[in-house]
Order: C-alpha cells, then sequence, then structure tokens
C-alpha cells in the first residue's frame, strides 16, 4: 500500500506539472527568438508524460495487487468462519447463498479494492491537486467553483444512499437464485424422477426475473447519479471558462494562464466525474461488504471455554447422559430430549431404539456437541464436555452415519480424513479391516481413483465401507453408528457388518438401531418414546415387559 501510495504520488505530480509546461508554451514560446525554449518546454512536456506513464501504470498494478489479496483472505476467512458454525446456523441459511457470498459478493468487492481503488485514489489525489493549483492560478475563478462543488455532491450523497439499498437488494436475489439452484441440483435424481424439470425451471425463472428486476432499478439509479453529477461539474466548468475568457479578453489573465485553467478544471471535472462513478460501485460494493461482514461476525453458539478441561489422552470411553431436556432452536416448544438419564459403562455396546422423531439422533448430536442440552450434562471419563474444547470432544468421537458422505477425492484421500496425518500403509490396513482393499484395488487406479461427486463411483455398500476405513483409521475409545446397514442388500450387510464387529471390539459403542434384528446382539438395548427413556434390557426382557418395543418387534418379526 505504500509503494502504491508512493507510485500515486509521482504520477499525480507528472500529470499536474504538464498544463505548466503547456503554459510555458503558449506564453513564452511561441517566437523566434525563444525557439531553444520551446524545445526544452516539449522536452519537458515529453518527460513529465514519461514519468506519468511508468508510474501510473506501476500504482495500477501495486493497487491491483491489493485488491486480489484482500478477497482471497476475504474468501479465506469468510469459509473458515462458516466451518466453524454450528447446526443451528444451517437450520435457517441456505448453502447456496453462502457460496452467493464467498463467489458473487467477493468479486464485488474485488472491483472495488482492485480497479475501483487505483481509480479512487488517482481521482482524489487529481482532485485535490487541481483544486490548488486552480486556486494558486486564479483565485477568483476558483472559489466561483468551490461555490459550485456543493451543488455537485448533494445529488451524489442521495443517489449513492438508494444505490446501496438497491445494491444489497441485489445481491440478495443473486443469492436466492444460487440457493434455488444448489439446492435443486442437489436433488438431480429425485427432480427428474418426478418428472419436476419444467416446474423447477419456472421458478428459477422467476426468482433470475427478480433479480433481473433488482438490478435493472440499482442500474437506473446510477445512471441518473452519473449524469447528474457529470452534468453539475462540466456545467460549472463551462461558466468558469466563460468567465475565464472574459479576464483574457480584458487583459487580467494571459492564454496561457487560462490554458493551465482549463487543463486543471478538466483535471478536475474528470477526477469529480470519476468520483461519482465510483461512488455509485463503492454504495454497491458496501451492500456487499454488508452481507459478507455478515457472516464474519456470525458466532457460533458452541463455544471453546477460556480454560478447556483436557480429556484423558487415554481415555476409556465411560459416558454419561445426566438428566438431559433439551429442544431445537428452530422447533423450541418441542421437547425432543426430556429428562434424559443413562450411564454407559467403557466397552459396553447400547443400542437405542424407538419410532421415528423419539430423540435417537438428538442423542448423537448432543455428544458430538453440536448442540448444547438445556439442562442437565454430558459427562466423557469424569468431564463435562462443556467444559472441554468441542473439537477434542469430537476427535474421541468416530461417526459411521446412515448416509455416508463420499468428498470429491481420490479413495485413500476420503478414508485419510478418519486421521489427515495417517501413512498410506495405514490407510491401506484400515482399508483391509474394513473389507474394502478388495474392491478399491480393482477400480481404475486403485486408491488413487477419484470416486466422483457424493461417491458416484461406488454403491451403498462400498461407501459404508469408506466410511468404516475411516472410523477404523481414526481409532476412537467412542463409536457411533447409525444404522450403518439399514440400506443395504444382504451381500453388502454381510460384509459391512462383519467390519463392524471388527471396529467394535474393545471400544464404547452406541447405535442407533431401525431394525431390531441390530440391537440384538448389543449388551443393552435402551427404549426412546418422545425423548424419554422407558424402558432399557436385553431383546427377550424387553419384549416380554415393555409394551412399546414388544409391538415394534411384532411389526418387524412377525411374532
Amino acid at each position: 500500500m505504500l509503494w502504491a501510495l508512493g507510485a500515486l504520488a509521482i504520477a499525480a505530480a507528472a500529470m499536474l506539472a504538464l498544463p505548466q509546461a503547456l503554459k510555458n508554451v503558449i506564453d513564452q514560446g511561441f517566437t523566434a527568438a525563444n525557439a531553444a525554449a520551446i524545445d526544452r518546454y516539449f522536452l519537458w512536456l515529453l518527460l513529465a508524460a514519461a514519468v506519468f506513464a511508468a508510474f501510473a501504470s506501476l500504482r495500477m498494478y501495486l493497487v491491483n495487487w491489493i485488491g486480489e489479496r484482500v478477497v482471497a483472505d476475504l474468501r479465506s476467512a469468510v469459509y473458515k468462519r462458516v466451518l466453524l458454525m454450528d447446526p443451528a446456523f444451517f437450520e435457517v441459511t441456505k448453502t447456496g447463498e453462502v457460496l452467493s457470498r464467498l463467489t458473487t459478493d467477493t468479486t464485488l468487492i474485488q472491483s472495488l479494492s482492485g480497479i475501483g481503488l487505483s481509480v479512487l485514489l488517482r481521482s482524489t489525489v487529481s482532485f485535490i491537486g487541481s483544486l490548488v493549483l486552480l486556486l494558486l492560478t486564479s483565485l477568483k475563478l476558483a472559489l466561483i467553483i468551490l461555490v459550485l462543488v456543493p451543488t455537485v455532491l448533494l445529488p451524489m450523497m442521495i443517489f449513492g444512499r438508494r444505490v446501496r439499498r438497491l445494491s444489497r437488494a441485489s445481491q440478495d436475489r443473486v443469492a436466492d437464485t444460487s440457493g434455488l439452484a444448489g439446492e435443486t441440483l442437489n436433488a438431480i435424481q429425485t427432480v427428474q424422477a418426478f418428472t419436476l424439470e419444467e416446474l423447477h425451471g419456472r421458478r428459477y425463472d422467476d426468482a433470475v426475473e427478480d433479480s433481473f428486476t433488482t438490478a435493472i432499478q440499482r442500474t437506473r439509479v446510477r445512471a441518473w447519479l452519473i449524469a447528474v453529477a457529470i452534468m453539475m461539474t462540466f456545467g460549472a466548468v463551462t461558466l468558469v471558462l466563460w468567465l475565464g475568457a472574459r479576464a483574457v479578453l480584458d487583459g487580467s489573465m494571459t492564454g496561457g494562464d487560462l490554458a493551465k485553467f482549463l487543463s486543471y478544471a478538466i483535471f478536475m471535472g474528470t477526477s469529480v466525474g470519476a468520483l461519482s462513478e465510483m461512488w455509485g460501485e463503492l454504495q454497491r460494493a458496501a451492500g456487499a461488504m454488508e452481507r459478507t461482514v455478515e457472516l464474519l461476525n456470525s458466532e457460533p453458539s458452541i463455544v471453546v471455554p477460556d480454560k478447556p478441561t483436557p480429556l484423558n489422552s487415554e481415555s476409556r470411553g465411560a459416558i454419561s447422559f445426566e438428566h438431559l431436556s433439551f429442544s431445537y432452536p428452530s422447533r423450541p416448544d418441542t421437547r425432543a430430549l426430556d429428562d434424559f438419564h443413562l450411564q454407559i459403562a467403557p466397552g459396553e455396546t447400547v443400542a437405542f431404539v424407538g419410532p421415528s422423531g423419539a430423540g435417537k439422533s438428538t442423542v448423537f448430536q448432543l455428544l458430538l456437541r453440536f448442540y448444547d442440552p438445556a439442562s442437565g450434562r454430558i459427562v466423557i471419563d469424569g468431564v463435562d464436555i462443556a467444559q472441554a474444547d468441542p473439537g477434542e470432544v469430537r476427535a474421541h468421537i468416530g461417526l459411521v452415519p446412515q448416509e455416508t458422505i463420499i468428498f470429491g477425492a481420490s479413495a485413500r484421500e476420503n478414508i485419510r480424513y478418519g486421521r489427515p496425518g495417517a501413512s498410506d500403509a495405514d490407510i491401506e490396513a484400515a482399508a483391509r479391516a474394513a473389507a474394502a482393499d478388495e474392491f478399491i484395488r480393482k477400480l481404475p487406479e486403485g486408491y488413487e481413483t477419484f470416486l466422483g461427486e457424493k461417491g458416484a463411483r461406488l454403491s451403498g455398500g462400498q461407501k459404508q465401507r469408506i466410511a468404516i476405513a475411516r472410523a477404523i483409521l481414526k481409532n476412537p475409545p467412542i463409536l457411533l453408528l447409525d444404522e450403518a446397514t439399514s440400506s443395504l442388500d444382504s451381500e453388502s450387510e454381510r460384509l459391512v457388518q462383519d467390519a463392524l464387529e471388527q471396529l467394535m471390539r474393545q471400544r464404547t459403542t452406541l447405535v442407533i438401531a431401525h431394525r431390531l434384528a441390530t440391537a440384538i446382539n448389543s449388551d443393552r438395548i435402551v427404549v426412546i418414546d418422545r425423548g424419554r427413556i422407558v424402558g432399557i434390557g436385553r431383546h427377550e426382557q424387553l419384549s416380554r415387559d415393555n409394551a412399546l418395543y414388544a409391538r415394534l418387534a411384532a411389526l418387524q418379526f412377525g411374532t
């Protein structure tokens, strides 16, 4: 920035020296006696132009570098902030809107902080320098211009505020289109299966049309802003030049002084015109910046304590749920868990069963500390997880979800997500333990094969085995299984079940069991209904003594 300002100062000085050279040419150069002087003046004129060209280009390069650097840092900061946000944030914010702020909004800011900043600095220095030299050339004419300046600035301020409001609205409409497109493309097979292409096409057309209408309103106001500013500016300059021409005729001013004054007036008028246009750009970028700053200033509700309590590095996996009560932020009047109390011993396998919406997944969400309970607490190996670093808590827990997320990377990198610093040998060992090594080696490039977006090149069972390999590589003391075999065919289920048994050895394992066959071999089965524990025991005992479990068993086993 300092180098850019230095280059700007030298370029501006060279530019403002040009009218002085022009004055000398007009007043002293047009006689045969001053032939040598005119050569000298034109040489100085050429030298000033060369200095101006060199340092103007240097200033433009440096300022554009600043713009690119600012936007790169801004995008990185916004993305890292979004990664820290908890699930409550994403309940009310569309992914497409976040992406719009990362791309469209930051591009607008880039245009201002790069080329826009260059024009802004150049025009500001040119305006101030021209004004000072106008005052030195003719105080009377310069004062008349100063009196006329407020008539130029007032419409800029009025129109500029409207441009800013419309720019914010325009960016919101663009974000709406991004959100709609992202939502549709992420479910493209469902859209096509239900032949909803035309419906979603119309919805997107409506969103684009709203965006277009708002953008045109903004453009119309900006056009008025520029037209009024340029007309007022050059109207004022024309008036002053008319007065200057009269001064030359009555002998109070030389032709060279008028030419110099004219040059500075043109510099100043051009600067005001550029500044008026940049004022519109500034207001537009300010609307985008407001939206971006909202993300930067967002604070997750789950925060790291000032002095977090460390978890035992040799964790045994003892878990205690102590009288938990919790409601989701989007459903504050509905209790997802109500006085939930349960002790789990190290190495124990506990299955949670119950109807949909009973609260089984909520137990996992709270244990991973995606949310904090309204009352009660969760303790791992004697440490209240609310007093621990959430990252450290999650490092002690391995998750195999029902719907495995496969990233757009190679098979090796997808497994490496379990432990980013793992060696290739450790990754392949984890794949063998998860019964994934065989099918991975049959892929076109083996472990280096790109798996496609969301694992498009894999079957459901293969995705699950990749997820199990991740968990094996992570080697956590606590394992969460969200019915990892519920959507698989019999052969894939057997392979995945064998891999899970390998993974569950000597770990505390919590299983969400949609199918009771998964829960039968657990040490204990916990029956949940409407957020409360309504039964704990083994399959035979619960089938006999618990009405809800007996009904679920009758539905699934036909007995």
